[in-house]
C-alpha cells in the first residue's frame, strides 16, 4: 500500500488531483485509514496508469471513467489501442517537426497545412470510445445487435449500401433538391431503425465522416459511383 503522497511522488500527479479523482469516482483509494489517510494498492496503481495513458491522449476525465467502469473493459486490448493512438500521435509530431525544419530552410513564406491534420487520429480515437460503449448511440447499437443474427446484420448493411447507390443515382441534382432531401430522411430513418437513434446532430457527424474517413468514402463511392460520398455529405449538411 502506498499513501497519496507516495503515489504523487511516484507518478508526478499532484495530491490535489488525486483527491479530485477520488471525489469524482475516477480513482478511489483502496483503503482509507481511521486517521483519514488514503492508501493505494497495485490494482489502484494499474487503474491510475490507464487513466494517465488516456489523459496523455486527451480523453476527458468523464470519458475515462466511463471506459474504465465498463464491465467489458479489457486492459490488454485497451493497451493495444493506446499504443496505436500514441503511434499516430508520434507520426503527426514527426510530420510537424519535418514541416518546421522545411519552413526554417525555406523561409516563413513556405506554407503547408497538411501536417496539422488529425483525421486518422481522431477517427481511431472515436473508434476506441465507441468500442467501450462510452456513447449512448453505441450502447443502443449493441442492444439491437444482440437481438439479431449475423445474416440480419449483413442484410441491413447491404440495404445501407443500396441507399447510397440510390443517392448516387441522383448525385447530379442539387444537394438541397426535394429528391436528395427525401433520400436523406430515408437514410436517417433507416439508421434509427437498424442501428441507433440518428438525431440530426449524429447525422451531421456521419455526413462529415463519409468524406473524411477514406475507408467509408471509398465504400460509398463504390456503391453509388465517384462523388457519391461528397454528394451525400452535402445533402446531409443541407438538411
Amino acid at each position: 500500500m502506498q499513501t497519496v503522497h507516495e503515489v504523487s511522488r511516484l507518478t508526478g500527479i499532484s495530491v490535489r488531483a488525486l483527491h479530485h479523482y477520488d471525489a469524482i469516482g475516477l480513482l478511489k483509494p483502496s483503503r482509507v485509514t481511521e486517521a483519514g489517510y488514503r492508501l493505494y494498492d497495485g490494482a489502484a496503481l494499474r487503474r491510475l496508469q490507464n487513466i494517465l495513458f488516456f489523459r496523455e491522449l486527451q480523453f476527458p476525465l468523464k470519458e475515462i471513467k466511463a471506459i474504465l467502469d465498463n464491465p467489458e473493459f479489457d486492459p490488454k486490448e485497451a493497451l493495444d489501442q493506446q499504443i496505436r493512438l500514441l503511434e499516430l500521435q508520434r507520426t503527426r509530431i514527426d510530420r510537424l517537426i519535418s514541416l518546421a525544419r522545411e519552413a526554417q530552410k525555406g523561409g516563413t513564406d513556405q506554407m503547408n497545412f497538411q501536417a496539422f491534420q488529425k483525421t486518422e487520429y481522431d477517427r481511431y480515437a472515436q473508434e476506441v470510445r465507441e468500442k467501450w460503449g462510452t456513447t449512448q448511440a453505441y450502447a443502443e447499437y449493441e442492444q439491437k445487435r444482440k437481438g439479431r443474427t449475423d445474416e440480419e446484420m449483413e442484410m441491413a448493411a447491404d440495404r445501407m449500401m443500396s441507399l447510397f447507390a440510390e443517392m448516387g443515382s441522383i448525385r447530379e441534382l442539387p444537394p438541397g433538391s426535394r429528391e436528395a432531401q427525401e433520400k436523406v430522411r430515408e437514410l436517417q430513418a433507416f439508421i434509427t431503425e437498424n442501428y441507433y437513434t440518428c438525431t440530426d446532430e449524429i447525422l451531421r457527424g456521419l455526413g462529415e465522416m463519409y468524406v473524411s474517413d477514406e475507408r467509408m468514402k471509398r465504400n460509398i463511392d463504390q456503391a453509388g459511383g465517384e462523388g457519391t460520398a461528397e454528394f451525400v455529405s452535402q445533402a446531409i449538411a443541407w438538411k
